[in-house]
């Protein structure tokens, strides 16, 4: 069997722009496994939320993504690419943190550019480190993975802040330096994304954010342009909020579930989807019996 390793390999070089769902927990990536997409993208800024309660502004810690990761990748089969944020420090940290992940069930890791604590792409006031000590956590990361098909995806967070030159050409040394691909966050328009894939050579990552500030022009064009992967980080949460929040308040309004039937997955889909039938089974198998 393919390593899922191997596999993100193998779908970041096809350059097709390959849909990456993000997922925050467990039923999440099940969903996503099950509607037949190939990659589940575990998102910072989805733990941030929906574990947490809280923005996307560093105040997650490296346990708490891998014991999400290690949750997700017990019950899917497909390849997990786990936002790692900035490493969680220096370059030692950055070796605890992909080998944390890796043993946890990751086929790679988005690491970024930006200083401690870090903050949504698409939020404003952030700041990036030297180019110097990002390259030092590269490499660190490169060093210390176990399997060599293990993906290092460098993202930079210097568009917003030194332009789309400078975010490129750090980009660049980013594959210098190692990185199986990059991931130039927030660009703001389709020439700067057509740009990005054009100029580095490495597979290239884009994210989509409903309501952020990088054009949904759709993966037709982004495969078009070479971009390895897309991310949609945050649909399954932004759709999960806004059903449960409709739900809630047709509920606290009629005292009843009746005028938003519609909306509510059946039961027996939910026992479907968290693969209650398999548990059945095993239950039956290990059932305790007389012995005579």
């Amino acid at each position: 069997m393919t390593r899922n390793t191997t596999r993100l390999k193998s779908i970041l070089a096809r350059r097709d722009a390959s849909l990456a769902p993000g997922a925050a927990n467990a039923l999440f990536a099940r969903v996503i496994e099950d509607l037949g997409f190939e990659v589940v993208y575990v998102s910072g800024a989805g733990i941030a939320n929906m574990h947490l309660g809280v923005p996307d502004i560093g105040l997650t810690t490296l346990t708490e993504i891998a014991d999400t990761v290690a949750a997700i990748a017990d019950v899917v089969a497909l390849p997990l690419l786990v936002d790692a944020d900035t490493g969680f420090g220096n370059a030692l940290n950055m070796r605890r943190t992909v080998r944390m992940l890796e043993r946890a069930g990751a086929a790679g890791v988005q690491i970024e550019d930006q200083v401690f604590p870090k903050k949504c792409g698409h939020f404003s006031g952030k700041a990036v480190i030297p180019l110097a000590e990002m390259l030092q956590r590269i490499a660190a990361a490169v060093d210390c993975r176990q399997d060599q098909d293990f993906q290092i995806v460098a993202r930079t967070d210097a568009r917003a802040i030194e332009g789309l030159d400078a975010a490129i050409a750090r980009a660049h040394a980013f594959i210098a330096a190692g990185a199986d691909a990059t991931f130039v966050e927030a660009p703001l328009e389709e020439a700067e994304l057509a740009r990005i894939a054009r100029e580095l050579p490495a597979p290239q990552l884009a994210n989509i954010v409903f309501g952020g500030m990088t054009p949904d022009i759709g993966q037709g064009k982004l495969a078009q342009m070479g971009f390895g992967l897309v991310l949609y980080a945050n649909a399954a949460l932004q759709a999960a909020l806004k059903a449960s929040q409709d739900v809630l308040v047709a509920l606290k309004r009629d005292g009843s579930l009746h005028a938003v039937a519609d909306k509510l997955a059946p039961f027996s889909e939910r026992q479907r989807t968290v693969a209650k039938a398999t548990y059945d089974a095993l239950e039956k198998r290990y059932a305790v019996r007389p012995i005579d």
